[in-house]
């Protein structure tokens, strides 16, 4: 199979999520990990500990969550970010740049139709994680909880996209598609 000649937009709009994505996770990984309130509370805990001075626990958790704030602001702004490009992205078509795939096409083979279909699934997944985002952040505070529990399943699909895309990106280009990495880098067809 021929590698294609990708285009300015296309690369472009490709390496601008997928940046989005990866500044997502990072907030994410620092959320789970090192900033997480538990972790910052304990901090927070000894110091005052060490300071002869107390408050409760509740208190303390609620000073993490404050000292933690402004690192997830940039989880909120990536976020819409993202929006902005995924709307682009679904605009791109009707103007003749990166057309959307038919899995269901009868010429194609079953590991194109897997490709396809893989990335029909992940454009709907981002779609369904950017609009309980948005509805988190500008929606009814009735709907925040059930929006939360959707959207921190993003992180499932996410891992597992990144892996699926990287492991097929390269088996192409050690297989039947070499050059595609740096296709997609330069845009020129090797």
């Amino acid at each position: 199979m021929e590698t294609p000649n990708y285009s300015k937009v296309y690369r472009i709009m490709h390496w601008l999520i997928a940046v989005c994505f990866m500044l997502l996770l990072l907030t994410i990984f620092l959320r789970m990990t090192w900033m997480n309130k538990n972790n910052v509370g304990d901090i927070i805990e000894e110091f005052l500990r060490e300071k002869k001075q107390n408050l409760s626990r509740d208190e303390i958790i609620i000073l993490a969550k404050k000292i933690r704030k402004p690192m997830w602001n940039w989880h909120i702004y990536f976020g819409y970010a993202l929006v902005a490009l995924y709307s682009i992205r679904l605009l791109l078509p009707f103007f003749g740049e990166m057309k959307f795939k038919n899995p269901f096409q009868k010429n194609i083979d079953s590991k194109t139709k897997f490709q396809f279909g893989v990335y029909i699934v992940f454009y709907v997944c981002v779609a369904v994680s950017l609009i309980s985002g948005l509805i988190i952040e500008l929606g009814p505070k009735n709907l925040k909880e059930s929006m939360e529990s959707i959207h921190v399943l993003s992180i499932y699909y996410l891992l597992a996209f990144i892996v699926v895309h990287l492991g097929g990106v390269l088996m192409a280009e050690f297989t039947n598609r070499k050059g595609i990495i740096s296709s997609v880098i330069s845009g020129e067809k090797k």
